[in-house]
């Protein structure tokens, strides 16, 4: 899972380093399709219950799941970019929304919560501790902010799988929540939107988006449970392994 997750962060910088105004949702994913080859890996998500894209980008509005196209994205635009590899057997799964040469201050300020929000979550996610203090250091934080959180969609246990049980909220839903154990591994990722939560999903059957127009953000990274601090396995810093020459 270290590995994995080493290769998924190295793939998610490679590839939010690259992205410019004027190129196609489509440029992108071919470029992480390069990425994720250069590191002897394969894309977690490609056909993955027919998914047909090796990344997900979602644009604005657009909150999860969107699919690569011909549209260009524009100075001011946020991307999400939600990178999952197989490495060696198991999963990495992480991202992270960039603003595309710069963006207004609601968008900047909707990045900067969605991202504190993980790691106010990540900071609960310790041995004797239970899922829900995740969701509720998440929700509170996000709410706090005067942002909202999406309710259809959550994190998970992630490992030789993409989704493996628990679920990770990112809200308290009341019910019975498990108890964080040494060794599980987590994809913690909020999805938090300007507006309201409500969302849809287009007719491609895949691209999710705000109700209301309003823009999404979201971050995630692959987190394990230790005997002390969470060890977050997407880290940056967790570059262990280098590409192969192209």
């Amino acid at each position: 899972m270290r590995a994995a997750g080493a290769v998924a962060s190295a793939v998610l910088e490679e590839i939010c380093a690259w992205i410019t105004p004027s190129v196609t949702t489509k440029d992108i994913d071919q470029h992480a399709a390069s990425c994720i080859r250069s590191h002897g890996a394969k894309s977690a998500f490609l056909g993955y219950r027919k998914y047909p894209c090796y990344v997900c980008l979602s644009v604005n509005e657009e909150v999860v799941h969107g699919l690569a196209s011909d549209r260009h994205v524009q100075f001011g635009d946020i991307v999400g970019i939600d990178v999952g590899v197989l490495f060696r057997g198991y999963i990495g799964d992480t991202a992270r929304t960039v603003a595309v040469g710069g963006c207004d201050v609601l968008a900047q300020k909707l990045i900067d919560v969605t991202e504190k929000a993980l790691y106010e979550g990540i900071a609960q996610a310790r041995s004797g501790k239970q899922v829900s203090d995740i969701s509720r250091a998440i929700q509170t934080y996000v709410e706090r902010n005067g942002f909202s959180i999406v309710r259809e969609f959550v994190g998970h246990g992630v490992g030789r799988s993409m989704h493996e049980e628990p679920q990770v909220p990112n809200y308290v839903d009341g019910k019975p929540s498990p108890r964080l154990r040494p060794g599980m591994t987590l994809a913690i990722e909020p999805m938090v939107n300007a507006g309201g939560p409500a969302v849809q999903i287009l007719r491609d059957g895949w691209t999710v988006v705000t109700k209301d127009g309003q823009p999404s953000a979201h971050f995630e990274h692959t987190v394990l449970i230790t005997e002390s601090e969470p060890e977050i396995l997407t880290w940056p810093a967790k570059h262990l392994l280098k590409p192969k020459a192209r």
